[in-house]
């Protein structure tokens, strides 16, 4: 991860395939074509290769959830339940609907802690949103399980976990909707670029309407199109989809490339006694994007990360003080600061926040390290890497 270290012949091919057509759009302009649908063509390989019988491209990740939601019904007062370490896109497309996000705690997977999930059930929750953070899943078995029992909807957020699998299924294909991200620093990229997969035909033709203003792409006149139904421009472009498209079938290179260095640098730590690593749950395999590894504590996390900055180890995180992924830095949410009205309905169930902690979550975020997984290493750089990880854990204990 990214897709876009490893750009070839095979992107500029497909990009200059719609520059020479000069359609830039996924709708209409048949004549001027010759022949090239790349965001069509797209959506069909994507179908191939996570064996799934819809999918609908979007124009980013945060598109993805956003639609993924509003095609399942979720609207005005309903409750999304959600993790506390997630990106801030999760509570925002919530938010655009008028919904409320409920946010639970995570356990050691780093994702939703199905206990916490199954104490936050209220008479209003709709839909559970296990975000599939940094290549791996939530126990997707016991979420599941309390959407059945519940009658709730599964929105898998797999945005961040391309290629991972639960139980021999492709991350994304558990829930009644998965969304991907295909922005420029994902596994495969478009450059900005999202889809939303499901094996449900009501939800994807209104996810296919949804996302182009109400369309109901009927015929090949596009100005005699109806609208049955109210929508919004959510569209990919098909330059972005001619990127995403030679990107998806290297997919596998890809994902090999990232298990290999994900490995090497696992195995440096892995017999340090003080260096434990995120659970897995069984069956789940992770798409190597990230290696996530705890610590004894906060002081020597923070100890570790400012030896890995003094030693030029970048793309680390810690996440305890991070703006984008963690509630702690989540003001803006907390304090509903907004420049639209926010509904009384919404305010009044976002209340909790005022008093709600979260110690589950700080016990793991304060001691998690994240690694990004480059593709663009050798092997001897991925080493001369895990031996220095390894160095600077070693002396900060």
């Amino acid at each position: 991860m990214p897709g876009f270290e490893l750009f070839s012949d095979a992107e500029r091919k497909e990009v200059h395939d719609v520059l020479d057509s000069g359609v830039l759009m996924r709708y209409g302009f048949d004549g001027m074509r010759n022949g090239h649908w790349k965001a069509k063509e797209l959506e069909r390989a994507l179908e191939a290769q996570f064996d799934v019988k819809h999918t609908q491209l979007v124009s980013s990740g945060t598109a993805a959830v956003s639609v993924a939601l509003a095609i399942t019904g979720i609207g005005a007062g309903d409750e999304v339940i959600m993790p506390t370490f997630t990106f801030v896109a999760s509570f925002e497309a919530i938010m655009m609907l008028g919904a409320i996000p409920v946010l639970v705690d995570i356990d050691d997977t780093l994702t939703l802690d199905p206990e916490a999930v199954r104490n936050a059930i209220t008479p209003k929750t709709k839909a559970i949103m296990p975000v599939h953070m940094c290549g791996s899943m939530a126990n997707l078995d016991a979420i599941k399980s309390i959407c059945d029992e519940h009658n709730l909807i599964l929105v898998e957020d797999a945005c961040q976990a391309i290629g991972g699998t639960y139980k021999g299924k492709a991350l994304g294909t558990i829930g009644d909707v998965g969304c991907f991200s295909f922005d420029f620093v994902k596994t495969m990229t478009c450059g900005e670029g999202g889809a939303i997969i499901t094996n449900n035909s009501k939800y994807s033709l209104n996810a296919d309407h949804y996302s182009d203003h109400g369309h109901d792409h009927v015929g090949s006149d596009r100005g005699a199109e109806t609208h049955p139904f109210l929508g919004y421009n959510f569209r990919i472009s098909e330059l972005n989809a001619a990127v995403g498209l030679a990107q998806v079938r290297r997919l596998p290179e890809f994902l090999n490339i990232q298990k290999k260095h994900y490995n090497i640098l696992r195995e440096a730590l892995a017999d340090i006694p003080e260096v434990t690593f995120r659970t897995v749950p069984e069956g789940g395999v992770e798409s190597c994007a990230f290696l996530n590894f705890f610590l004894p504590e906060l002081g020597v996390a923070q100890k570790v990360m400012a030896g890995f900055k003094a030693n030029g180890i970048d793309v680390c995180f810690h996440y305890y003080d991070n703006n984008w992924h963690y509630i702690r830095k989540w003001e803006h949410l907390k304090n509903l600061k907004s420049l639209y009205p926010i509904s009384a309905e919404v305010k009044e169930g976002m209340k909790y926040l005022d008093t709600k902690t979260y110690e589950q979550s700080d016990h793991y975020i304060a001691r998690n390290i994240s690694c990004l997984i480059k593709m663009s290493w050798t092997a001897e750089e991925a080493k001369a890497r895990a031996s220095k990880m390894r160095e600077v854990i070693l002396a900060s204990l």
